[in-house]
């Protein structure tokens, strides 16, 4: 199936779940620069996938593919952090770090797709 648009990617998709979740969950924290930094990184996860789309070969996509796992991994790490500090309940942690992993798992699916033609030009 060939995708028009980066939101057609499943992974930018949940991505985009895992950023509003981030967003809805820590818009009252007061601990300003975790919220700051877990808010960054979860924009990262999807601005990172639409960025690479309209790259011009898939090796270059690939690339910001895995900066956006990077940073999914970051928002993983710091919802542990959230637990801990009681920045979030067990229930909301469980609901985001299934979302990081669920767009983690996307994304590397993607990459692996991708992997199979990296210098091929994209339009």
């Amino acid at each position: 199936m060939r995708i028009y648009e980066f939101e057609e990617i499943q992974g930018w998709q949940k991505a985009k779940e895992l950023s509003i979740g981030v967003y809805k969950n820590f818009s009252d924290n007061k601990d300003y620069g975790f919220k700051d930094q877990i808010q960054r990184a979860a924009v990262s996860v999807m601005n990172n996938i639409a960025e690479g789309y309209e790259s011009q070969t898939n090796r270059v996509f690939i690339r910001y593919l895995y900066i956006a796992k990077g940073s999914c991994g970051e928002v993983r790490s710091m919802l542990y952090l959230a637990k801990e500090f009681n920045y979030i309940s067990n229930e909301q942690f469980e609901k985001l770090h299934k979302l990081s992993l669920d767009a983690i798992r996307l994304i590397s699916g993607f990459i692996k797709h991708l992997s199979e033609n990296p210098d091929k030009k994209r339009t």
